[in-house]
């Protein structure tokens, strides 16, 4: 056997060298193995068994394979000699003289310490009365022996150990080398910390423990990560995968025998999954982080001291390229940063996984969401009527429900992208279709991961990757975790109801159909459309969720340049500016709700009409930015002098005269991107303006309404006097009919009148309105709603509640923390008189500082200084003296990026 270290200097020539080590186990009382320093590698070992004692033999189980063989157990006092020994030497700097060699053993005296003065191993165990003196063969000249002899008879004087009455019977342990029913056991521990010796290391995240205070021996493997192992071969050998020794060394000399705690977290197919925590540290975050380990699926979900801390240990060994991963390469390594990351507007949602957004520079992109699978119809040939053309998004279980709830989150809202990685392109295969490149990314909103959103809804699946597949989410863990939370919950695609059915007539160029359909959508007047598709500037498709159908739209009214088609005499070549004017269309309008007013169809069965979004005609839009002109055809319409007027401004500003392709009214055009504006305000301070408001509502998202305390006393005379008119002359129940964004006066709980604004219509019964003066909202039965008498209209006194949002505060993106927030605001401000400053505009509200009314001190700073909230950094200048004030209450100021909070 290898040296574990050099001879040192010895007292006399013929005395044995004296040599050093580290304690790495103890066998038994009298026998331990020492290792030397690791240099390049796992250090040599050695057995030193002492000489001239012997202590109790430990217990050992029958041997596998021998059914003659039977357990055995421990010698009375054995273990406790074991223990006396562990506690003293695990660890620790030991010196050793080898005075001779029998077979295969080494026999000599042990010192703790760096050299004989330390402490005699074999003399304290025989002084505890935990060994015997060797006597056969006794030698009168062997003063250690004589020594040993004499300190055995003092112990049998004072009755220790071995010598105590009784014999030591009641010293051996009773080991439970299995457990009937593993699942059982770990879960009546209920996730409890338990003490444990390790006895033995099988590879780095593989133990074998004694769980104290029963004596179960247990085998864990370490939840969460998977070290290299050692493989074994047909003739019994072992062969050690790359860093296998070393990883099993790292955690030998960390825990093997010593005291620790176990959490026992799970136990799938008798595996016993669990953490280990010593003192110092936990071995399996250690493991990670010095390469030694890598992340696996299957058990990160049971880990319970954050799965988010094991990916992190991960990511620092994998960016330090450090042992198990000095080859890697991170699939987005090729990317520049700013292309890893950044800010997009989302123009379309292609299905339910993926999305084209615009970036800053006006290119378009297609971004697929990382690690998930929108729904997939696994019997679609089977299944499918041979006789209908098969359309996936109305065709496969909760397509739409995905396709509808990523295009209401997202439509038109900018998004922040990180990119996770580049799956490359794939060729056909046999039975699977070629796929180009993707970018796969993590796509969030307001904080939220809409990937994490989809699955806990389960509107997709989280794909399963090979473990050494590193083309996956940032976010993996979470996705995992909600789907966890969808199958348990049955929801979406997990659900064991009857699945969705969306039957959806297409009637686009179907001339009879549309025939019959045409009188009941003019007399609907407004309806609630979606655009699915555009064909060009002016050509649309139209789905309509009251009608369940599919409708071709022509916008009335205008001329706009067509794009190129297919015709019976060949391709017509594009117009001029068309797909300008495509572009502009799909900006405004793609995948957005619109209301449309259908006045008459075409002989191929399209509908011609008027389309409105967000109060903008898109007609009259066309026009004004010179990418159509007025068609003769307007002139019946109530929107002509509109359309006039815009194309008039056209001329005027000389941007464009005609329509007429020689007179290349074009030339100078130039599409105005619409972007946000953004003030600059370099050079000014922040003004500090507070009004006195009274705070009537408070949101579910953190938003409130207030009345300017002003106008107050205005408001109070007009709901006097139209309850005092209404009283006189009350409405006639049933006559009204609701229409989204109609104003009206609805009949609220308390059983008064207030006005209101229609915002949806469900059915009669379902109403849903807007309380215009004081914010908040409710579904009633059109019976409880009424006209508003023009004298109470909003032009005698305009909507008195303003929608404010909390300056400087970023909104808790967990449900249960933010509604502890909002319980907060409400106790503290709802229907209360306080001072509000307008600090910076928003997209849909002003964000505000508010006051108490009485002490003046800010609302949102105190919640920043409870920990309620966290502080939203903003770049303005004039409001970083604010925001310093602000900062000195955010508890993240120093470990935010340790923790993973991003600002």
């Amino acid at each position: 056997m290898a040296s574990v270290s050099g001879p040192a200097q010895t007292a006399s020539a013929s005395a044995p060298p004296l040599q050093r080590g580290i304690v790495k186990m103890v066998l038994s009382g009298c026998a331990i193995i020492v290792r030397g320093q690791p240099r390049g590698g796992p250090p040599p070992e050695r057995q030193i068994n002492l000489s001239n004692i012997r202590a109790g033999a430990l217990a050992r189980r029958a041997a596998q394979g021998q059914p003659e063989s039977k357990d055995t157990p421990d010698e009375p006092w054995a273990f406790q000699a074991r223990e006396f020994l562990r506690k003293k030497l695990i660890g620790k700097e030991v010196c050793f003289t080898v005075e001779y060699k029998n077979m295969h053993r080494e026999y000599g005296m042990v010192y703790l310490g760096k050299d004989t003065t330390g402490e005699n191993i074999a003399e304290s165990l025989v002084s505890e009365g935990l060994a015997t003196v060797r006597r056969e063969g006794f030698r009168g000249n062997n003063p250690e022996q004589a020594r040993l002899c004499d300190l055995e008879d003092q112990s049998k004087a004072s009755k220790k150990g071995l010598w105590s009455e009784g014999g030591g019977a009641q010293t051996i342990r009773n080991i439970k080398y299995t457990i009937e029913n593993p699942r059982n056991f770990v879960d009546s521990l209920h996730q409890k910390p338990i003490n444990a010796i390790i006895e033995h290391v099988r590879d780095g995240s593989v133990v074998r423990a004694l769980l104290l205070p029963d004596y179960y021996l247990v085998t864990v493997m370490l939840s969460g990560i998977k070290c290299p192992t050692f493989k074994r071969e047909a003739d019994g050998t072992e062969t050690p995968e790359p860093f296998a020794a070393e990883a099993r060394f790292f955690t030998e000399s960390r825990l093997l025998q010593r005291d620790v705690q176990i959490i026992l977290e799970s136990c799938p197919n008798q595996i016993i999954l669990g953490t280990i925590l010593h003192p110092n540290g936990n071995i399996t975050e250690l493991l990670l982080k010095e390469g030694f380990a890598r992340c696996v699926d299957w058990s990160m979900a049971v880990y319970t001291q954050g799965a988010e801390k094991l990916r992190a240990a991960e990511r620092s060994a994998k960016e330090r390229k450090v042992r198990i991963w000095k080859d890697y390469v991170a699939p987005t390594a090729n990317l520049d940063q700013k292309d890893r990351q950044f800010v997009a507007k989302v123009m379309q949602v292609v299905n339910a996984d993926a999305m084209v957004v615009k970036l800053n520079s006006g290119e378009y992109k297609t971004i697929h969401l990382s690690s998930i699978r929108p729904p997939r119809n696994e019997g679609e040939e089977k299944n499918k009527d041979k006789d209908k053309r098969f359309r996936p998004l109305y065709d496969i279980p909760y397509m739409f429900e995905a396709r509808e709830f990523l295009r209401k989150k997202l439509i038109g809202k900018k998004v922040n992208v990180t990119v996770d990685y580049i799956r490359a392109a794939t060729g056909p295969g046999e039975g699977t279709p070629a796929f180009p490149e993707r970018t796969c990314a993590t796509v969030t909103i307001g904080g939220i991961n809409i990937a994490e959103a989809l699955v806990s809804k389960g509107l997709a699946t989280v794909i399963r990757y090979r473990q050494d597949d590193d083309q996956r989410s940032s976010h993996y863990d979470e996705l995992l975790a909600a789907e966890a939370r969808a199958i348990k919950n049955g929801k979406g695609l997990h659900s064991k109801k009857e699945v969705p059915i969306h039957r959806v007539a297409d009637i686009s160029g179907e001339t009879q159909k549309a025939k019959q359909f045409l009188p009941f959508l003019q007399r609907a007047g407004r309806s609630e459309a979606v655009v699915e598709y555009v064909f060009s500037g002016s050509r649309l498709k139209l789905y309509m969720p009251k009608e369940t159908c599919l409708i071709t739209f022509l916008l009335a009214g205008i001329e706009c340049p067509r794009s190129s088609r297919n015709t019976p005499g060949g391709m017509q070549v594009a117009e001029p500016f068309s797909d300008e004017a495509m572009l502009f269309t799909k900006e405004l309008v793609l995948q957005r709700e619109v209301e449309v007013e259908v006045e008459s169809m075409d002989k191929a069965g399209n509908f011609i009409g008027w389309l409105h979004i967000e109060g903008v005609n898109l007609s009259v839009a066309l026009v004004e930015n010179a990418l159509s002109k007025v068609h003769f055809t307007a002139e019946r319409s109530a929107y002509y002098k509109t359309l006039v007027a815009a194309e008039e401004g056209c001329r005027q500003r000389k941007e464009k005269s005609h329509l007429d392709h020689q007179d290349k009214i074009w030339a100078n055009y130039e599409e105005k991107p619409v972007e946000e504006v953004v003030h600059l305000s370099e050079e000014k301070e922040r003004v500090a303006n507070y009004k006195p408001v009274y705070v009537t509502e408070i949101t579910d998202t953190l938003h409130f309404y207030a009345q300017d305390v002003e106008t107050g006393s205005q408001l109070e005379s007009l709901m006097e006097t139209m309850r005092a008119e209404i009283a006189a002359q009350p409405p006639v129940e049933g006559s009204y009919s609701p229409r989204r964004g109609d104003y009206c006066i609805a009949k609220f709980a308390d059983g008064e009148w207030y006005r209101a604004r229609v915002e949806k219509v469900e059915s009669p019964a379902k109403v849903h309105v807007f309380y215009i003066d004081y914010g908040n909202r409710e579904v009633v039965s059109s019976t409880r709603l009424a006209p508003i008498p023009p004298a109470f209209s909003t032009r005698t006194l305009p909507v008195q509640a303003t929608e404010y949002t909390f300056a400087f505060i970023q909104v808790p993106q967990d449900e249960d923390a933010r509604a502890d927030v909002v319980d907060c605001v409400v106790r503290d401000i709802q229907n209360t008189q306080c001072l509000l400053n307008v600090e910076y505009s928003g997209a849909t509200c002003p964000h505000v500082t508010i006051q108490f009314g009485d002490t003046k001190e800010d609302v949102g700073l105190g919640l920043v200084k409870e920990g309620l909230v966290m502080v939203d950094v903003r770049k303005e200048k004039h409001l970083q003296k604010m925001l310093n004030i602000w900062r000195y209450g955010d508890f993240r100021a120093d470990d935010a990026d340790e923790f993973g909070y991003s600002r």
